[in-house]
């Protein structure tokens, strides 16, 4: 399996509010930036948005990892929430509703395919690869702000 680092970064203008995420793909020498954003959404939907854009974007099974500075996409999996929230049909252990399950659903379909590390990272500290995802994830809800 080829070996990929993959760093992300969501951001939103308000919360709700316009928002965007970037994604910065690593492999051998090879560097690939993407970034998107939404008028109306979250930073969680942002944040598991690059995730998952990221994950989709490998053309074939690999080894990946995943750098992010959200919490609750690195707690959600390696804490096994997610895949308990699945199992309860998107209803959290507290028997309130979880949120994202249309995310949750995809991302947790992509991690049957590749072999990922979650790593987190602590935001606006400096890391070059999580500023630039950063910059990618602010400038698209900038777009949608001022649209």
């Amino acid at each position: 399996m080829k070996h990929v680092e993959i760093f992300t970064d969501g951001a939103c203008s308000g919360n709700p509010g316009p928002g965007g995420y970037g994604v910065i793909l690593k492999y051998k020498e090879n560097v690939k930036e993407l970034s998107g954003g939404a008028a109306q959404t979250t930073n969680n939907r942002m944040e598991m948005t690059a995730v998952i854009t990221a994950l989709e974007t490998l053309k074939e099974p690999c080894e990946v990892t995943l750098y992010s500075d959200s919490k609750y996409v690195i707690d959600s999996i390696t804490k096994g929430w997610a895949k308990g929230w699945q199992k309860r049909g998107w209803v959290k252990s507290n028997k309130e509703k979880a949120l994202n399950p249309d995310l949750w659903e995809k991302l947790l379909a992509l991690l049957e395919k590749h072999k990922v590390e979650f790593v987190w990272v602590k935001g606006h500290a400096g890391h070059p690869e999580n500023e630039r995802c950063d910059e990618l994830a602010v400038a698209q809800s900038q777009k949608y702000k001022n649209a």
